[in-house]
């Protein structure tokens, strides 16, 4: 129904998804998952400056183009199938929780894809769009250097203008995801750099593509450009996804957007990155919650408090003991509600996509405010629910075999990339919050409660935790909107509680729906809908 309002993805119908989600989840399934430990393992090998993926990933890399999935939410015009990102997102789902480090090679390219299509001249969308759309190529975003981390202002990195329109990128970019492997014909890099005279702080940051390989005029792969991988990271976790330090020596670059305002173009990117990102809290909670729940049903191990459940065992599974039950429904809780949550911010970037008038206007604001809300709550939530699928296999979980721990190494940067978590907290508190007057959020209330208010008495249980929950978090944020006129640094100290605050209406408003739309459905899959809502 939703895609119907859309006339772009009005042939986007139940067949249509259903082929995708079946073709996304038999690919993770018999492909993915196999090489989710032995990646870890092996990790990424550099030589030389070339980076060489773990056994299976370039084979598997290859299968993944060929199925259509880089092209799925591209621009038909440049080879795209032309959905919504919406149904990406279930897919990107499915590839992320079978193997998180593999998803962040086409994962980074969505985002390149995205920054192009909304910024690139038409003779850089026909340079670089067909082969980044088809997966010949991938992208990156190289934007931090060692000296700034996350304050993006005092990049060093230089554009110095050539004689033939092109620009000579010099500097060096740490933490670029998939800078440099083995899986594609070329690499195109987006790069922040500065402009000679450019004004200081991010008033003076350009946006540039550099290619890996410079591409001629009839779109075939020229000379290497002198952009190289001076090293890869040894990580905590992500180990098959190669993490690379690169070295620009008077690149070739071009110029997207106008000068000066590479920032503002590279949001497009870091914006679907970081609903990207919030996937990866997702994945993390499913991953705990489907390897806890099948572990505590084969676990044997004391009886129940109320009478041996398994008399014809030595011990009664684990899964009857509540402290267990609670671990594997509180994973479950913040995998459902947090795909919802994904879901929900997915549908507004369709309409921002594809949409017209005052709903695009509406979906990008509310896009922008639950952003930061997606990406910092889903990752702390799947963080926890990674702590309990742990804490389940008990003993078990602490060792490499049984993948649990694994799946808290991966998870842990996805609070630090992509603005870490504080950062995504004072974006909510600060710019989303603070500088329109608290607007943003009281918008954003007001449409839970319209929508929660007309759930029937059989409802009440969520209907109430809810407007009570909204009710809270208005008056937290009047009371920061006046201390902070008091104390400007008062914002900053609260933000990380306050991002969790709205988080958790946030969750409460998708159960909400949830609930709503189960309860006149039979079945077990329904039932247990309202029963997680409880």
């Amino acid at each position: 129904d939703h895609y119907k309002t859309i006339p772009s993805y009005a042939h986007t119908d139940k067949e249509t998804i259903d082929s995708f989600i079946e073709a996304g989840a038999s690919f993770s399934e018999a492909e993915l998952s196999p090489l989710n430990r032995s990646g870890d393992e092996e990790g990424c090998r550099f030589e030389n400056g070339n980076v060489y993926t773990p056994k299976g990933f370039k084979e598997a890399y290859k299968q993944y183009c060929e199925l259509g999935f880089p092209s799925l939410c591209a621009d038909e015009e440049f080879g795209g199938q032309g959905m919504p990102l919406s149904l990406g997102s279930a897919v990107s789902e499915m590839v992320g929780t079978a193997n998180w480090s593999f998803s962040m090679y086409p994962g980074l390219s969505e985002g390149a894809i995205r920054t192009l299509e909304h910024h690139g001249t038409d003779e850089q969308k026909q340079k670089y769009l067909l082969k980044l759309v088809s997966g010949e190529w991938t992208g990156t975003m190289c934007l931090t250097e060692a000296h700034a981390g996350s304050d993006l202002g005092i990049t060093r990195s230089k554009a110095e203008p050539n004689e033939d329109g092109s620009y000579a990128i010099t500097g060096q970019k740490i933490f670029i995801s998939a800078g440099e492997h083995d899986m594609a014909d070329n690499i195109v890099h987006i790069v922040l750099a500065r402009l000679p005279g450019a004004p200081a702080g991010t008033k003076g940051i350009s946006l540039f593509i550099v290619p890996k390989f410079n591409v001629n005029e009839d779109g075939s792969i020229g000379e290497r450009n002198t952009v190289t991988c001076g090293s890869i990271e040894h990580k905590m976790g992500i180990k098959a996804s190669a993490t690379a330090v690169l070295n620009f020596d008077k690149a070739k670059g071009y110029l997207i957007g106008p000068e000066n305002k590479g920032l503002n173009c590279m949001f497009t990117f870091m914006n679907t990155a970081r609903i990207g990102t919030a996937i990866q809290g997702l994945t993390a909670a499913e991953l705990a919650f489907q390897g806890g729940l099948s572990y505590a049903k084969d676990r044997l191990a004391m009886r129940a408090l109320s009478g041996a459940k398994a008399p014809e065992q030595v011990a009664d599974p684990i899964i009857v003991h509540p402290a267990v039950r609670n671990m594997v429904l509180t994973c479950k809780a913040f995998a459902e509600g947090g795909r919802a949550l994904v879901y929900y911010l997915s549908q507004f970037s369709d309409v921002v996509t594809k949409g017209e008038g005052e709903s695009q206007a509406y979906a990008d604001q509310m896009l922008s405010f639950l952003t930061p809300i997606a990406k910092a709550f889903l990752t702390e939530t799947g963080y926890e629910a990674a702590n309990h699928g742990v804490q389940v296999y008990g003993g078990h979980g602490f060792i490499r075999e049984w993948g649990m721990e694994q799946c808290i190494r991966d998870l842990r940067i996805s609070q630090i990339y992509e603005g870490t978590n504080g950062v995504q907290s004072q974006d909510l508190i600060g710019r989303k919050t603070i500088k329109c007057g608290g607007a943003f959020i009281a918008e954003y209330i007001a449409e839970i409660r319209d929508e929660v208010n007309q759930l029937g008495s059989d409802l009440n249980f969520i209907k109430d935790a809810t407007l009570d929950a909204a009710t809270e978090v208005e008056s937290i944020t009047q009371y920061i909107l006046e201390q902070s006129k008091e104390n400007a640094d008062y914002s900053n100290g609260v933000a990380v509680d306050y991002l969790h605050a709205v988080g958790l209406l946030s969750f409460a408003y998708m159960f909400a729906k949830i609930a709503a739309a189960a309860k006149d459905k039979s079945g077990d899959f329904y039932q247990n809908k309202l029963a997680l809502a409880q």
